[in-house]
């Protein structure tokens, strides 16, 4: 399968500075590069390829050693890339090089603003608006709140988090005051929600296509002026003085005079450059002690912990993180911070069975005993969505009325319960739509959803679509989907907000089936609803028998047992092409894609996806994406850096990435061809939501199929293998994979030995108190 190279990967790069862009510090533009090496619709992508998007590897190494200790005088500017880094102004070879820059779009463009880059636009034009998309989320969770109100009027919440005693279950009240509508959200510390949308009203149960939401209006102009004057006091730079006002509101320009580490709560702002901020303003005033400082770090903690997809951190870690930053006492910035809400502490209660009075077994050596569950931190949006989930998911199991349904395995126990999960490769999607077939039938109303709209199955719709209301029956007059049966493909890349969004949605009774292949990259948001739910196991678990056919299935299937192996390919499904450096995988990938691959395969340049590990570095998409461009679609780039016809990846919202083609542009902005839809990205998105889409990376990928997929890995890609990321890269193959080969042993390394790490979640030990009982009947 492999064949050596002779490269060698290099060490991976200091932490410091693979944060050099997500710190507002901006790469030196390639010249080839033009509008797209500013931004791009980067995915919150999965952890467990080891790295997330720009959080911490460790709370504690974010940052090197006195780096707090040279805070004191530095404000927020930018800074030069250093010699060793790629175009994009960041080293190739940090670990985890493709999450390293997978923050989303607004988080990329926040990185830039930060640096004082457009100072024409976010500065002085009031900031980014806020993307249609996010104010959908908005909208969503006012609907969250009238959906928990109807179930409460119905039979009362399912009892959760009654583990939580003093100081953690009042906060965890709080919350559930501000879920219900009864308090505001303004008591706990994280920034706030963007403004939403005007409330979204119910439509009957029909299928109905809504016209784009209205976005909300740019922060006042005065309330822009004035955070302009507190940052020029404090010498940090007028282009961000748009998105502070966006993040912090009316009335952001006392609130960071009082507290100029709420600086830190604007993406792409770094903690030293909102110490040299708060110097700036506070004089001697502050210290690495001060309240204000340890609890807006404990919150920007547990922000960046979110990117690599945990939803909460153990309270070690979190102290770890605090001395890495100077904090000199951080147990008591822990307890500050939950004193003062800006997070929430959690530990689960142990399940372990009582001893029937034996003394011998209460008195059993420490080395013997259960280790006791960990106190962990979080913020309260994700505790929300987890502790919603959960409800939610209970609910199904409750409600569905258990009926004898004829026909195989997963059909059988998908008419028997309210939630089953279904495993398997890329063959056995076959069954779930099958089954959604079979309830039609019944004269169920049943629906499919899927990830991305390059999949979509016969009257299926993505995810993204069914909750935005652009796609998928209509609500209720209770906030509910028309559904009897919905069937989730791709369950693997829900995130756990998406996925409370989502169950919230569905009425009592409704049955759930989520089908997806454990072994691919996860969300590319926070949490992992389908890895917990299985590990759960509280519901029926159908695993698949039926095996990926072909060479290329027999090599991904290999993969997920952790072997690579030599496959026989007589129709050239699999071809590696071994390259010495970062120049040759370019040229070699151009000319696969331009023409080796339609001449030998028949399969169109169009229809040929690129994918490589990271953005940045010689041969990362922005790289692969200029060569490419300048062979399939050569232009001037006259719309905002694009032209009709180029291919391109849109994030409408942070983690949420859609292909497509440029149709045309105009005033409005750039007219696209996604799948079976046209979109607008409005001009003012163009240059933050949009990037060439020839090239993507793994995670970017996930969820999707071409025929005919060229993965690139350069020798400084090494750092970013893990076994996940080679099987989804790989499994993104149809007909044909072309491996563009530069890591030497490290990929079979990955894929015997990289294991990628877990994210810390709850989602699990909730629903195992929830529906501990019977959870195993049915399970395969």
């Amino acid at each position: 399968m492999t064949e050596p190279s002779g490269e060698t990967a290099p060490e991976a790069a200091e932490p410091t500075e693979d944060l050099r862009e997500e710190a507002g510090e901006p790469p030196a533009p390639a010249a080839s590069e033009g509008p797209e090496s500013a931004g791009g619709p980067e995915t919150a992508e999965e952890p467990d390829t080891g790295g997330k998007p720009d959080a911490p590897e460790e709370p504690g190494a974010a940052e090197e050693p006195g780096a707090a200790e040279e805070s004191g005088s530095r404000t927020v500017t930018a800074e030069e890339p250093k010699p060793s880094e790629g175009p994009d102004g960041r080293t190739a070879t940090a670990e985890g090089a493709e999450a390293a820059e997978e923050p989303g779009s607004a988080e990329e463009s926040g990185d830039r603003v930060a640096a004082g880059e457009g100072a024409g636009g976010a500065g002085d034009a009031g900031g980014p608006e806020v993307s249609e998309a996010q104010a959908e989320l908005a909208a969503q969770r006012e609907l969250r709140a009238r959906i928990e109100a109807r179930k409460a009027e119905k039979s009362g919440p399912v009892v959760s988090g009654t583990k939580l005693s003093g100081t953690a279950a009042d906060l965890l009240a709080a919350v559930r005051a501000v879920e219900g509508g009864a308090a505001s959200g303004s008591a706990f510390y994280e920034a706030p929600e963007p403004a939403p949308r005007p409330a979204v009203e119910t439509a009957p149960a029909t299928t109905v296509r809504p016209p784009a939401p209205e976005r909300p209006a740019a922060p006042a102009p005065g309330t822009t002026a004035a955070v302009r004057e507190v940052l020029v006091a404090g010498g940090a730079p007028e282009a961000l003085a748009g998105r502070v006002a966006a993040v912090l509101g009316e009335g952001a320009a006392p609130a960071l005079r009082e507290d100029p580490w709420q600086l830190l709560a604007v993406p792409g702002v770094r903690p030293e450059q909102a110490d040299g901020f708060a110097r700036a303003l506070l004089g001697p005033a502050c210290g690495p002690g001060d309240p204000r400082r340890t609890i807006a770090l404990t919150v920007w903690l547990l922000e960046r912990a979110a990117l690599q997809g945990h939803t909460a951190l153990e309270v070690q870690a979190v102290r770890a993180g605090l001395a890495g930053h100077a904090v000199p006492d951080p147990e008591q910035a822990v307890e500050t911070a939950v004193s003062e809400g800006a997070v929430l502490l959690f530990q689960e209660e142990e399940t372990a069975e009582e001893p029937d009075g034996d003394k011998d077994v209460e008195e059993a050596p420490a080395a013997e005993r259960e280790p006791a569950a960990p106190v962990l931190l979080g913020l309260d949006r994700y505790a929300l969505a987890e502790e919603s989930l959960a409800d939610g998911l209970a609910r199904l199991v409750r409600t569905a009325k258990a009926e004898v349904w004829e026909g195989g395995e997963l059909e059988r126990a998908a008419g028997a319960h309210g939630l089953v999960l279904h495993t398997g490769g890329e063959a056995a999607r076959a069954e779930p739509v099958a089954l959604a077939a079979a309830a039609r039938e019944r004269g169920l109303r049943t629906l499919v959803a899927v990830h991305a709209d390059t999949r979509l199955e016969k009257d299926a719709v993505t995810v993204a679509a069914l909750l935005s209301g652009a796609a998928g029956p209509g609500r209720d007059e209770d906030g509910a989907f028309a559904l009897d049966l919905l069937v989730v493909l791709d369950a693997p890349q829900l995130d756990v907000e998406t996925g409370a969004m989502l169950v919230e949605s569905l009425p009592d009774g409704c049955r759930l089936v989520l089908s997806g292949d454990p072994e691919v990259l996860g969300a590319p948001g926070a949490g992992r609803v389908f890895a917990d739910v299985l590990a759960s196991r509280v519901c029926p678990r159908i695993a698949s028998r039926v095996p990926d056919p072909g060479p290329l299935g027999e090599l991904v299937s290999g993969i997920g047992v952790g072997e690579l192996n030599q496959v026989e390919a007589p129709g050239k499904e699999v071809v590696i092409v071994p390259v010495r450096d970062a120049g040759e995988a370019v040229h070699r990938t151009v000319q696969l894609v331009a023409d080796s691959v339609p001449r030998a395969l028949g399969v169109p340049s169009e229809q040929t996806q690129v994918v490589t590990v990271g953005h940045g570095g010689s041969a990362g998409t922005r790289a692969l994406n200029a060569a490419l461009k300048q062979r399939l679609n050569p232009g001037p780039g006259r719309f905002g850096g694009y032209d009709p016809g180029d291919r391109v990846a849109y994030a409408p919202a942070p983690g949420h990435t859609v292909t497509g083609t440029v149709l045309s542009a105009d005033a409005e902005g750039l007219r696209l061809r996604c799948g079976r839809d046209e979109l607008l990205v409005p001009r003012d998105r163009v240059e933050s939501a949009l990037r060439h889409g020839w090239a993507l990376t793994a995670h970017q990928a996930a969820g999707a199929r071409w025929p005919a997929v060229v993965v690139v890995l350069p020798g400084d890609a090494a750092g970013g293998l893990s076994r996940p990321w080679v099987y989804t890269a790989f499994g993104r193959a149809e007909r044909h994979l072309s491996v563009v080969h530069g890591v030497d042993q490290a990929l079979p390394r990955a894929v015997a030995e990289g294991v990628a790490p877990e994210r810390t979640t709850r989602l699990r030990p909730l629903l195992e108190a929830l529906l501990a009982a019977g959870g195993e009947e049915g399970a395969a």
